[in-house]
C-alpha cells in the first residue's frame, strides 16, 4: 500500500480565490512546488481533496472543475511534480441547486474523499498525512486516520480546537509542513521520536 500525503487546494496549494473556476486565475502557493518535490521524492502520493461549494450554490458548473483539475495539473508537471488523484466535494446542504443541496459524507470535515481516494489508490492512512489551511480539512484528516498539519497563513479564524480537528502540527508554510512530515514518518513514531508543537 502507498503512504500519501492528501492536500487542500485553495488556500493550501494554490492562492484562494472565492469560488473562482476560472483557470486563468490559478496560481500556486509559496513553497508548493518545493514542499510537494520533496514529498514527491520521498515517495508520497499526493492526493488533492476540496470542498467545492460553488457548485452547489450555482456559482459554477460542475463540468467547469476539469479544467482547473488540469490547470492545476499543468503547473505542477511543469515543476515535474504529479498529482496522484484530485477529489472534490460538489455539496452543500444550503445550496440552491437541488442535486447538490445535501447534506454527504464527502465534505470536509467529514473524511469522504479520502477514504474514497484511499480506497481507488490502494493507499495507508495510518502512513499519511493530510495538510490544509481550517480546521475541518485537520479534522477530515483525523477522521480518516491521517496524522494532519494546519497551515497557520491566517485562513482559520476561528481557533476552536477539540478532540476530532487537533493538528499534531500546526506550519507556517507548505515548505515547513513536507518537512515535519519526513522528519516524523510512520518508521520513527514507531520509535518514539514525535515531537508536536501543539499544546
Amino acid at each position: 500500500m502507498k503512504k500519501a500525503v492528501f492536500i487542500d487546494k485553495d488556500g493550501t496549494l494554490i492562492t484562494n480565490v472565492p469560488y473562482n473556476a476560472d483557470p486563468d486565475k490559478i496560481v500556486l502557493e509559496y513553497g508548493a512546488v518545493e514542499a510537494l518535490r520533496l514529498l514527491q521524492e520521498e515517495g508520497y502520493s499526493l492526493i488533492v481533496v476540496s470542498n467545492q461549494a460553488g457548485i452547489a450554490h450555482g456559482y459554477f458548473k460542475e463540468d467547469e472543475m476539469e479544467p482547473v483539475s488540469a490547470r492545476v495539473r499543468e503547473l505542477l508537471h511543469e515543476a515535474d511534480i504529479s498529482l496522484d488523484g484530485f477529489y472534490y466535494c460538489p455539496h452543500h446542504p444550503a445550496g440552491k441547486i437541488v442535486q447538490y443541496a445535501v447534506s454527504c459524507g464527502c465534505r470536509k470535515p467529514l473524511p469522504g474523499m479520502i477514504l474514497q481516494a484511499a480506497a481507488e489508490l490502494n493507499v495507508y492512512l495510518p502512513g499519511s498525512w493530510m495538510i490544509g489551511d481550517i480546521l475541518n480539512d485537520v479534522e477530515a484528516g483525523n477522521r480518516a486516520g491521517c496524522k494532519s498539519i494546519l497551515l497557520n497563513n491566517g485562513n482559520e479564524t476561528v481557533w476552536e480546537m477539540n478532540t476530532l480537528n487537533k493538528p499534531v502540527y500546526i506550519a507556517e508554510n507548505l515548505p515547513e509542513a513536507a518537512r515535519h512530515i519526513l522528519n516524523h514518518s510512520t518508521e520513527n513514531l514507531k520509535h518514539g521520536a514525535y515531537i508536536s508543537n501543539v499544546d
